[in-house]
């Protein structure tokens, strides 16, 4: 029972260091600034919202709270020695990579950027300098690069649950430019969350306040001095784009990658903690291994045809705005249209001309997604969606297509338009001839 209350003690003295720290509230604004920027897309290119920002970061924050708790228990077992100075490492590189990339921002690039750093800095005498330089290189090298890289792998373990959980939840249709700049139907898929991480750590040799387990961590070396508890805030989240499947299919094959890159990574940090010398290399893993997730997700993209196009058997569902006849009908993305009232459709204009043969009852016949016919009838009311609230895959009438995302932390704080207008495009291409 004494252990236990020691435990909560030193639990709730690392939770008061988390609050007092800024790098979560700066999860918290970056996850913000996504939400409200995918928000402002959906306006401009379907004038409604399928999505409400505040409800997207609550969730967001709930489940990195849940996230947050799973992983620091997990902690207890492993003891990496990890500091607050660890913790600033981590979040100063990836701000700097984030210059060049936002997607940098996942940590498995700043744990393996520190990793090499480390590791290059031991072949010099940087350490023994007694200026500024000196306590810079003295810092990263207290660093336990294993440790951090072992926690990474179990952030991306978690990473993986959640996108499949949630990741197709978290989609938004877009029409997207194709190959030959004809406009197709798409999905982003893209999900943050804040994880506010309460890790045990050995303690500072000589402190009184150190904890004595009846049990042994993974890196428990270490703590032959005793254990505490440091806070460490952190930040997962994934973005993928799909032409040729459905979210939910997406979101399954990126949670795939995740936990294959959460095992490799998990296995070479111990390998590299066992022997040292390995150090390097799981540190060019932690980078090149996420590489390969998302050069595998653009390899199956590539090598497929767009999904969301209409053919001659009718019109296809992009999306269904929810709270709409379309999602009352039981109508899902990829599925089309084939008949309104007995009528073939092959456009916009002829489904609006079917809609209203019978102002006040449809009846449509849909072609699943296996290619079976499944029929669909509801009564209609005043004031609700023209379009029964189904979003179609674009048309040569289309007038917003998404942009490309900011590629770096700069274009987004900067960026406000999400997406483009087609005449803004001729007119761009008018003015180079």
């Amino acid at each position: 029972m004494e252990t236990a209350m020691e435990v909560l003690e030193r639990l709730g003295q690392a939770a008061v260091q988390l609050v007092a720290q800024p790098f979560y509230y700066i999860a918290v604004l970056f996850i913000i600034l996504q939400y409200t920027r995918q928000i402002r897309m959906e306006r401009q290119m379907f004038a409604v919202k399928l999505h409400h920002w505040p409800s997207l970061v609550i969730k967001a924050l709930a489940a990195g709270l849940l996230v947050g708790i799973f992983v620091s228990a997990a902690g207890v077992f492993i003891g990496a020695a990890l500091t607050g100075e660890a913790v600033i490492w981590l979040w100063a590189t990836a701000a700097v990579l984030m210059l060049a990339r936002i997607r940098y921002l996942c940590f498995a690039y700043s744990a393996g950027v520190i990793t090499l750093l480390q590791w290059l800095i031991g072949w010099t005498t940087l350490s023994d300098r007694t200026d500024w330089l000196g306590s810079m290189a003295a810092s990263l090298a207290g660093i336990d690069a294993a440790g951090l890289l072992v926690l990474v792998a179990i952030l991306h373990l978690a990473e993986a649950i959640l996108v499949r959980w949630q990741g197709a939840k978290l989609a938004t249709p877009l029409f997207l430019e194709g190959k030959r700049g004809k406009l197709i139907g798409g999905y982003m898929l893209q999900g943050f969350w804040p994880v506010p991480l309460l890790m045990l750590v050995p303690s500072v040799a000589g402190s009184a306040s150190a904890l004595t387990l009846p049990w042994t961590p993974l890196f428990g070396a270490d703590g032959s001095q005793g254990w505490t508890f440091v806070a460490l805030p952190m930040i997962i989240g994934f973005t993928e784009m799909t032409r040729s499947l459905l979210p939910r299919d997406k979101a399954n094959h990126a949670a795939k990658g995740l936990l294959l890159y959460s095992i490799g990574l998990a296995a070479a940090a111990v390998l590299a903690w066992w022997q040292p010398l390995l150090l390097p290399l799981a540190g060019v893993a932690s980078l090149l291994l996420h590489e390969a997730i998302i050069w595998r997700s653009r390899a199956i993209e590539a090598a497929q045809s767009p999904l969301y196009v209409h053919d001659s058997r009718g019109l296809r569902i992009l999306g269904i705005v929810p709270g709409t006849p379309a999602a009352a009908m039981g109508l899902v993305t990829g599925e089309i249209v084939h008949k309104v009232n007995g009528i073939r459709v092959k456009t916009k204009e002829e489904l609006y001309e079917a809609l209203v043969q019978n102002s006040a009852f449809c009846k449509l016949e849909v072609l699943n997604l296996a290619g079976e016919i499944k029929f669909a009838q509801r009564a209609r009311f005043t004031g609700e969606h023209h379009q029964l609230g189904v979003i179609l895959a674009p048309d040569e009438q289309a007038n917003y297509y998404a942009s490309a995302g900011p590629a770096s932390l700069l274009e987004l704080l900067r960026s406000y338009h999400a997406s483009n207008r087609r005449g803004d495009r001729a007119e761009r291409a008018e003015s180079f001839k």
